[in-house]
């Protein structure tokens, strides 16, 4: 097998097992992930109050409010995993496919709809998870981690053509 293969193979098989990854943490309930009881061990809740903004805003119906200070660090946690998670399973995507298409458009355009599908399909699968919903703002804010990744990809792409040229 030529090194080129190896590599788009070693890609494939890491994407899989990322998107697996994905799709396991999906299925715990969120008793399982519930990170506010470990907040409580590394800082008491008077000093969160002292320092965090005094922001309340709904998402998605709930409100997230400083004043619960424990659940509004770990909100802003979750959403920065989900933002992480899913700009990483862009790259992936992105490293999977460049070796197979030629245009770096539609690497870009499909690694980020094959992304933004499975963030669809990740929410719709936690509806069935004991303790968890599926929320539509969550496949926006995974779309952020996508967009984010996508739009590094270009820069790269443009830099590397601006040099070339």
């Amino acid at each position: 097998m030529r090194k080129k293969s190896r590599l788009g193979l070693l890609w494939f098989i890491l994407t899989i097992a990322w998107m697996a990854f994905i799709f396991m943490k999906s299925a715990e309930p969120y008793s399982v992930q519930d990170i506010k009881p470990a907040l409580g061990t590394f800082v008491f809740e008077e000093q969160l109050l002292r320092y965090l903004p005094r922001w309340e805003f709904f998402y998605d119906g709930s409100l997230v409010s400083w004043r619960e200070p424990y659940h509004f660090v770990e909100f802003f946690i979750r959403k920065c995993g989900h933002v992480a998670e899913f700009a990483l399973l862009t790259l992936l995507l992105i490293l999977t496919l460049s070796p197979r298409l030629r245009s770096k458009g539609l690497v870009a355009a499909g690694s980020g709809m094959i992304a933004i599908l499975y963030a669809c399909s990740d929410e719709w699968h936690q509806t069935f998870v004991p303790g968890r919903t599926g929320h539509l703002a969550d496949v926006a804010v995974d779309s952020i981690g996508v967009a984010l990744a996508v739009a590094a990809y270009s820069i790269l792409i443009a830099a590397r053509w601006r040099r070339v040229r």
